[in-house]
């Protein structure tokens, strides 16, 4: 496995480009190549998270402002192709939202309660503004459409206090004793770059609880410090059913990729993090497994090989460019085992300021994801971003940043790999 080096280098697995249909594309690809808008209106649109219904419906959450804003939905009823639906009379608590939103399904074995859908929004600290701190969850047993108020946790007037970002970046069901229980490990981080973890359960009478969050990476805090380590997918081996947990985190530095981390331990301790491969270095990654065992990991781009920086990049001094919205398919013995992945996939094109047509370098805010694979292996992905030279030129819109002439919003798209492979000539 590759050691963590400061070096930046090039990826040389394939990339297929999504972003223009070609000329005398076949009709049964020409799907891979169209943007489907989840929603346009407002100003700055971004962050979203998406969760697959029983019933093939997909759930999309999104804040209405840059992290933090109101938090909006949407639903697909038809695997993807259209958004014309949203929760109806969503709970007042969702109009104060504070980060971006996660979603994610609880499944239960050790009762008979119903499955879950589980969102969650953190309370950190935006500059100057006050923060009550905590995260809050809200939750649904009827598959998305009824929700509860916002209960929070960890909040000022709490004994313990945090102030999560992206909480929380994974959820991922623990297993005692070889089996699942009715746990879920959590994982978020703070403004210092330290990450937490910390554990769902229910009592008896239905209440959330979680555990008092705890740093789990203070073993090597100085690795952690040095990549400003945050917003980590946590994915479990063996198609979700394994026995060993990986990392794969943001390195915020950018001075240094994104890390690798296992646990054979349910996550109680982990590796030394190694170096991930360059087609996997980047920003909030989202993993989820493909039929054929594979994954289907969507993520924003951070490209470090000096080379390609000299070519492309907007600003050649600062050692980085993004090539926008991408997404990896690997096996995840092969990225265990230092491998690059089968090929990339750049989903869609964010425009730069400078840009009036797709480039090989591409905006950078983007790539927060939701990723759901239907039955038939598509992946359904949407994300937030200038996708058009229309839109980057409307209005002036406040951001985390300052008031810059953004104005973004959120599209998906639908990617089956057995099309793309046939279009790699596979």
């Amino acid at each position: 496995m590759e050691k963590i080096k400061r070096r930046g280098e090039n990826y040389t697995i394939p990339q297929i480009d999504l972003s223009v249909e070609p000329k005398n594309t076949k009709e049964e690809f020409k799907y891979l190549y169209e943007n489907v808008t989840v929603e346009k209106k407002g100003g700055y649109l971004g962050h979203p998270d998406s969760v697959l219904l029983k019933d093939g419906g997909i759930l999309v959450f999104f804040p209405e402002g840059h992290g933090k804003g109101k938090t909006l939905s949407k639903i697909s009823r038809d695997g993807g192709r259209s958004y014309t639906e949203e929760i109806k009379n969503p709970p007042k608590s969702w109009e104060n939202s504070r980060e971006t939103p996660t979603v994610y399904r609880l499944e239960f074995s050790e009762s008979d309660t119903p499955d879950k859908l589980i969102m969650i929004s953190g309370n950190p600290i935006w500059g100057r503004e006050k923060s009550r701190g905590g995260f809050d969850c809200s939750l649904s047993s009827d598959e998305g459409k009824t929700w509860s108020e916002y209960e929070s946790f960890f909040t000022e007037k709490d004994e313990v206090t945090h102030y999560p970002i992206v909480a929380l970046s994974s959820l991922t069901r623990l297993r005692e004793n070889g089996k699942f229980v009715d746990k879920w490990m959590g994982l978020f981080h703070e403004r210092d770059f330290v990450n937490y973890k910390t554990v769902l359960s229910f009592s008896k009478d239905g209440k959330m609880m979680w555990t008092k969050p705890e740093p789990y990476f203070s073993a090597y805090r100085d690795i952690e410090k040095k990549s400003q380590m945050c917003e980590v997918e946590c994915v479990r081996s063996d198609m979700g059913r394994g026995d060993e947990l990986m990392l794969i985190t943001r390195s915020n530095s950018k001075r240094i990729n994104s890390l690798l981390s296992f646990s054979r331990d349910e996550g109680k301790t982990w590796s030394r993090p190694v170096a991930a491969p360059a087609s996997l270095n980047g920003e909030r990654h989202k993993a989820e497994y493909l039929p054929d065992g594979r994954l289907f990991i969507t993520f924003r781009s951070i490209e470090r090989d000096l080379r390609k920086n000299l070519k492309h990049s907007e600003n050649k001094l600062r050692g980085w460019y993004s090539e926008g919205w991408v997404a990896l398919v690997a096996d995840y013995n092969d990225l265990k085992n230092g491998g690059e992945g089968d090929y990339r996939i750049k989903v869609a094109h964010t425009y730069l300021d400078s840009q009036s047509e797709p480039c090989v370098a591409a905006n950078a805010d983007t790539g927060y994801c939701g990723n759901v694979i239907l039955p038939d292996g598509t992946a359904v992905i949407c994300s937030y971003g200038i996708f058009s030279v229309e839109e980057k030129k409307n209005g002036v819109y406040s951001t985390d940043k300052g008031r810059k002439k953004r104005r973004t919003y959120i599209i998906s798209k639908r990617i089956n790999v057995k099309d793309v492979e046939k279009l790699l000539g596979r």
